[in-house]
């Protein structure tokens, strides 16, 4: 089922008074009743947990069947407090789904979320975006592809794409940053014979990390501030929904999977003890050669795998991974601080305990190299009458055009540069593009004309680019695997719900990514 933003302004869930008045209680809420700071755990007092793997139903021949549940729970986040959460399976995190080389997989999405959010009112309808997936358009997570309590959903993802880290989370229409705020996020890993023949941190060694931030009132409670919808910028920093988590380590390398899933917020990461992160992977799997970065600048949607060895520091070390915000974040006391790691004991092995100088040289999307012929499309990311815009088109222009009107259409299998225009001083946008991977060719700052190579944490595929105040960024690509529909958008949550976020379409036809495979109300057939 679609819903477009005229139904929802006509029954009042967008700007008319079912939606106004919790919308003023929540912004006031936030300046009179956020939690007082001296009620917020200390800063690496909670441990680290690893949110739990998925569980598959049956299996298939070459398919896999799981099955998850969009559901309203009660879980611990501060010590002492319940907070109501929206999770897949109740949890925050969702489960991490773990592909193995040459699996499909159907993945059940039921909606049991309640029949109005607890503050905001509107009615939780969902869309489930495997982001970094070259997924049809029918189970891409369209986002006027939606899917209301009492409903499910299957999607089906084909497995094209080798070793990488993707991510899954809700992107239903003008509601996905509320929805992922509640915790409607999940990490999903995919393996392959190149990633598993190599010595880097494999197994309980490679480890997730869902870096979010939240604001809580005095009971514990979620609380939700866009600031006139330029962003929400939570006090408390949690990682796979635990604060400032301190994680026991031994004397060994480990491979974290850091994925930064706040709504708005952006960080730059690094080691207290100087030593660097070393960068093997980026959104679109692992890169040509390990980059060591002594900080990492990380963009909403972007995932980094980095390999931090602990064998230099002796048994009972703490190192602390800091956060050195980047420009235009709203930071607190502790929002420098993201985790902890103590050095607890020695390896327990050291098999696949390495960092070869080479990784995955073979990436296509790396190879590709512009010509003289090679066409440029311009994109750019513009706030205009309260809203945020895409070549001065919003979300909304596409429902009114039924569904029609495209930022580009380009051929299958097409090579293009896109140009990206951030001519802003005030914001940044972490441009996110759907169905396909791309290769950042280079940034140009204050429209002086001098390009500059990629930073070196970005020299792997990837599919969202942190666009920076005043820059423009050259990416290359190639349309495909599909024909169809998708979309781009800023992935500042915010940002994407008022309204930067548009459409392309991949050569001609291609499913219709609404009515090919829509929602359907439970009961639920068995697999």
């Amino acid at each position: 089922m679609s819903v477009t933003r005229r139904e929802m302004l006509a029954f009042g869930m967008l700007s008319g008074g079912a939606m106004l008045l919790p919308l003023e209680r929540s912004v006031l809420a936030a300046g009179q009743n956020r939690i007082a700071e001296s009620a917020l755990p200390a800063p690496f007092r909670v441990p680290f947990s690893v949110p739990r793997v998925a569980t598959k139903v049956k299996s298939v021949g070459t398919t896999d069947y799981y099955s998850l549940t969009m559901r309203e729970q009660a879980t611990e986040i501060l010590p002492g407090f319940r907070t109501r959460i929206w999770g897949y399976d109740g949890t925050f995190p969702g489960p991490t789904f773990d592909v193995q080389p040459g699996r499909q997989l159907v993945v059940r999405q039921t909606n049991r979320l309640p029949a109005s959010h607890p503050v905001l009112g509107y009615t939780p309808f969902t869309s489930v975006h495997l982001h970094g997936s070259p997924s049809l358009p029918q189970f891409d997570g369209y986002a006027s592809d939606v899917t209301y309590p009492g409903s499910w959903k299957d999607y089906r993802y084909s497995n094209l794409y080798g070793s990488r880290t993707l991510w899954y989370h809700d992107h239903a229409v003008h509601h996905t940053a509320p929805n992922v705020y509640m915790g409607l996020v999940g990490m999903f890993r995919t393996h392959d014979s190149l990633e598993q023949s190599l010595p880097i941190p494999q197994g309980s060694y490679d480890v997730p990390l869902v870096i979010s931030d939240a604001m809580f009132d005095r009971e514990g409670q979620l609380l939700y501030d866009d600031d006139d919808r330029s962003g929400l910028f939570g006090d408390v920093i949690l990682v796979n929904g635990r604060p400032w988590p301190v994680m026991k380590v031994e004397r060994r390398k480990y491979r974290f999977r850091i994925l930064n899933a706040s709504i708005s917020r952006s960080y730059r990461l690094r080691l207290d003890s100087g030593e660097p992160l070393v960068v093997i992977g980026t959104d679109a799997g692992l890169t040509a050669a390990p980059q060591p970065v002594t900080s990492l600048p990380h963009s909403n949607g972007e995932r980094y795998e980095v390999v931090i060895d602990f064998a230099k520091y002796a048994i009972g070390r703490r190192v602390t991974l800091r956060n050195s915000s980047p420009r235009n974040n709203v930071d607190y006391t502790h929002t420098d601080k993201v985790m902890a790691f103590d050095v607890v004991s020695e390896a327990r092995t050291t098999s696949k305990n390495s960092v070869p100088n080479v990784l995955n040289p073979n990436n296509a999307i790396m190879a590709l190299t512009p010509t003289a012929t090679t066409p440029t499309r311009r994109l750019a990311l513009v706030r205009q009458g309260g809203q945020w815009t895409i070549n001065n088109l919003t979300w909304g222009d596409v429902e009114d055009s039924d569904y029609t009107r495209v930022l580009a259409n380009p051929a299958l299998n097409a090579v293009e540069i896109w140009e990206i225009h951030n001519d802003s001083g005030g914001w940044h946008h972490p441009l996110h593009i759907h169905l396909i991977d791309f290769k950042i060719l280079d940034r140009e700052f204050n429209r002086n004309g001098v390009r500059v190579a990629p930073r070196p944490h970005e020299r792997g595929a990837k599919d969202v680019v942190n666009v920076g105040e005043n820059e423009r960024v050259r990416l290359i690509t190639q349309f495909g695997p599909h024909t169809g529909t998708y979309m781009l958008h800023c992935h500042n949550l915010v940002h994407e719900d008022h309204d930067m976020m548009g459409q392309f379409r991949v050569g001609l036809g291609g499913y219709d990514p609404i009515t090919t495979a829509p929602a359907r109300p439970l009961p639920a057939p068995e697999f």
